[in-house]
């Protein structure tokens, strides 16, 4: 088996590999035929054994048969079942985060998932896969799990460890089942140098120099003793840290001796590997028989390999100073990664203080303890999820558990209350990013505080504060499923209580549903005033006002909120006072009040005085309405299309929709009458991918529904349709470029023209269509039009779907009279 990086792979989030992969033919081969049999593989094992380092593997080989992608949702930091939906809707790129939105967006696909890390959450991840499996026949999942899902239709493939020499005179272990490669837990390329690993079964044919340097198997000398997996991960990840060892006729026979010792579990080879720095093979394996010695004389209530990998973590426990140690346990209290400001806050104490914390911090990720990883915003940490529970048992031993959750909830909370104090400013997208990297840790912090009696306050502080970053939840629908068991959880009539009753009516008047924010919104103005909290007061104002600008009443959403305004502007919250004044505005553009434009010019340079990018961007929609509705329709295309940039580089989904709707309308007023349907259906498509109907929000239907009466008697009710399903059937990244007219969808024009069948087809499918029409292969039509053939293949793919065949020949028969023409 060749190494290096995977073969390119299709769409989809697969991590790339870091480093080589070792052996697994048998179980490689395995898994692709149960995969092709049957929908569902669930690799079981060990922790340690690398189930998801051969899921990742099995996912890019076979990706090219899944149009649609490989798609991989780690599900180790989820403590609870309830967002399971919604996390993997957002891993496989569904932009409504729900079960009915990830149905949809899978309806009619032909993909692979990997749910990585499923045991906590069996009974939850059962039933999402049965839901998943019953969507359509083109899904095909493969699980890790250390126990079956009891699915029917599951197969089951047991992950074994990596193939080690036998002892002298007894029989190799081989054969079916075979131990293969990876340790467990390695979902990102950042995790994947947690196990280098090197090809299996090197060819005791002996290498000439040149070869010996560019092969990491020439690591081993040739010896069929050692011509094993777990020998070679172990020479591989010696090197990496003793530069220019090997195995030879020297030490093979206690190298092999510890790869035995240690079962063949990738993390315990690789755990051990990293002793290497300053002990020799043979006294590591002396300190490991001392470590299994002590083992065996306790309670042996666990799987001899799961003895095995935890005798070697102890040992590895054991071995760290004591400081680092106490790092170990305290991390474990994250989830999802951390950075380094954040292990100094959580974890810092009279043992360890701040200043030694990177230090340590460090010392630990060169034990391979922790992990480093770099990204786009900086530098995170984060452990294998098998270490990571280690760290928690440790700490529950510790009696420390309740106190380091305690802190972990109150640098959460400090993150979001500052989050909320600077978003409306420089660092808005900073921050908009930052709360989306750490949403991990938020839920954590949030299932403590509803699980841990008495803390559900907290839960309401969190929640509440997250209101002017909504995009830091999936959807609106998580931070109202938040809200809601906090505010049935911490029911004190305190100020805590009466900002969150604003926020979660906020939160379900985005959804869409006005009738469950009416008693939020009464709660809150009787709470806010009987406590004399003029802050909620003008919170519950201000969302009374929107809810009436969403009902259409704008009169009556105009005096509200210009009152909310005042008492905003009283209070000096910058940021609040913002939001109000866009939204009077929208009342004022939609009422034709001749104050319209001076708020919208307001709100527009009010944002772009504080440089806050995401708010500049909804200042220019509401420009650009005001412009359109006042004769000016070319400066509102060229605002609108400017918004929609910022919409697509912040993930704003909801204001992605608000400004495909508000192109529509300034184009059908141009003309431009088949573009305007076809970006309707893009909106519709947003609006149902984040859960939010359209009904629900008066102020844009009743220009919607103007707009398309307008299109279905100019253009005809079967061509309206058909325009508006092309735009629905869009995806997001595609509507984005459509309406800045870079994507590859059809013109107006080019649309009226088209008749039948073709009307239903983009221009680059009409194009294609004709080539498969005239017999062409795939590999033809992408030499023919310059393109891959990965991308032909999916715009047949596209094509069959959407005109409802099966197959090229009807393709062929559908245009042969065209052709004749």
């Amino acid at each position: 088996m060749t190494t290096g990086a995977t073969t390119r792979r299709a769409d989809g989030n697969l991590p790339a590999e870091l480093t080589s992969f070792v052996g697994r033919r048998q179980e490689l081969a395995e898994a692709r035929r149960l995969l092709s049999a049957g929908r569902l593989l669930t690799l079981t094992g060990v922790g340690g054994v690398g189930k998801t380092r051969l899921a990742l593997r099995l996912a890019a080989e076979t990706a090219r048969g899944h149009p649609h992608g490989a798609w991989l949702a780690d599900l180790a930091p989820l403590a609870a079942g309830e967002l399971l939906a919604g996390t993997v809707a957002q891993s496989v790129g569904c932009h409504r985060h729900d079960l009915e939105g990830l149905r949809e967006h899978l309806r009619d696909k032909r993909m692979l998932l990997v749910l990585d890390n499923c045991e906590h959450l069996l009974p939850a991840c059962a039933a999402l896969v049965t839901e998943l499996l019953a969507v359509g026949p083109g899904v095909r999942i493969v699980a890790t799990s250390r126990q079956p899902l009891h699915v029917p239709g599951e197969s089951l493939l047991e992950v074994p460890p990596l193939a080690v020499p036998a002892e002298p005179g007894a029989e190799s272990r081989t054969g079916p089942g075979r131990p293969g490669s990876g340790p467990d837990g390695l979902p990102g390329a950042d995790r994947a140098g947690a196990a280098g690993l090197v090809p299996a079964q090197p060819d005791p044919v002996s290498r000439s120099a040149p070869d010996q340097a560019a092969d990491p198997g020439a690591r081993l000398e040739a010896s069929p003793e050692v011509s094993s997996e777990a020998v070679s991960l172990f020479a591989d990840r010696v090197a990496a840290v003793v530069p220019g060892f090997r195995v030879h006729a020297g030490n093979s026979v206690a190298v092999t001796r510890l790869c035995r010792r240690l079962d063949g579990i990738p993390l315990a080879i690789e755990l051990a590997a990293v002793r290497m720095r300053v002990l020799s093979v043979e006294q590591i394996l002396d300190r490991i028989d001392d470590r299994f010695r002590l083992l065996a004389q306790g309670v042996r209530v666990a799987m001899p390999r799961q003895r095995t990998l935890r005798a070697l973590v102890d040992w590895s426990y054991d071995l760290c100073s004591p400081e680092e140690r106490a790092l170990w346990r305290r991390l474990s209290v994250f989830s999802g990664g951390w950075d380094l400001e954040a292990a100094a806050e959580v974890c810092c104490s009279a043992e360890l203080p701040r200043e030694a914390v990177p230090d340590v911090l460090g010392a630990l990720v060169d034990k391979s303890v922790v992990l480093r990883r770099e990204d786009g915003w900086g530098v995170r940490y984060e452990m294998l999820e098998t270490l990571r529970q280690y760290g928690e048992e440790r700490l529950s031993e510790s009696g420390a558990r309740v106190a380091l959750r305690l802190r972990h909830r109150d640098w959460c909370r400090e993150l979001a209350a500052r989050a909320e104090d600077e978003w409306f400013g420089p660092n808005q997208m900073r921050w908009l990013g930052r709360l989306r990297r750490e949403q991990a840790n938020v839920r954590a912090a949030l299932e403590f505080c509803l699980s841990e009696p008495g803390e559900a306050w907290a839960a309401l502080e969190i929640g509440a504060a997250m209101w002017s970053h909504r995009l830091s939840w999936t959807s609106p629908s998580e931070g109202h499923h938040w809200l809601e068991r906090a505010l049935a959880a911490g029911t004190a009539p305190g100020s805590a209580r009466a900002k969150a009753l604003w926020v979660d009516a906020w939160l379900v008047l985005l959804r869409g549903d006005a009738a469950a924010a009416r008693p939020l919104l009464e709660e809150c103005r009787a709470l806010s005033e009987r406590l004399g909290d003029e802050a909620a007061v003008a919170g519950a104002v201000h969302i009374t006002g929107f809810a009436a600008l969403l009902a259409g009443d704008f009169p009556r959403a105009f005096a509200l909120l210009e009152e909310a305004l005042a008492r905003r502007r009283a209070l000096g919250c910058r940021g609040h006072g913002w939001v109000t004044l866009f939204q009077l505005a929208m009342a004022a553009v939609f009422m034709d009040d001749p104050r319209a434009p001076g708020l919208c010019e307001e709100v527009l340079e009010t944002a772009r005085r504080e440089r806050a990018e995401w708010s500049v961007s909804y200042g220019l929609w509401i420009v650009a309405l005001d412009r359109w509705r006042r004769g000016d329709a070319e400066a509102a295309v060229t605002m609108m299309r400017d918004a929609i940039r910022v919409k697509v580089r912040c993930h704003d989904h909801l204001g992605l929709a608000q400004c495909l709707e508000g192109l529509a309308w300034i184009l059908a007023g141009q003309g431009r009458r088949a573009r305007a349907a076809e970006l309707l259906g893009a909106a519709h498509m947003v609006w149902r991918s984040i859960g939010t109907s359209l009904s629900g929000l008066g102020h844009l239907a009743r220009f919607h529904d103007r707009c398309e009466e307008g299109l279905r008697r100019d253009l005809g009710d079967e061509r309206f349709a058909a325009g508006f399903l092309r735009g629905s059937e869009l995806t997001l990244d595609a509507a984005a470029a459509y309406a800045l007219e870079d994507g590859p969808a059809p013109e107006a024009g080019d649309a009226e023209q088209e008749p039948g069948l073709a009307a239903l087809l983009t221009r680059r499918e009409r194009e294609i269509a004709e080539l498969v029409a005239q017999g062409l292969s795939n590999r033809q039509i992408a030499e023919e039009l310059v393109i891959a053939q990965r991308t032909a293949e999916n715009h047949v793919e596209n094509i069959l779907r959407k005109l409802g065949f099966t197959s090229r020949a009807q393709v062929i028969r559908a245009w042969n009279p065209r052709q004749a023409g």
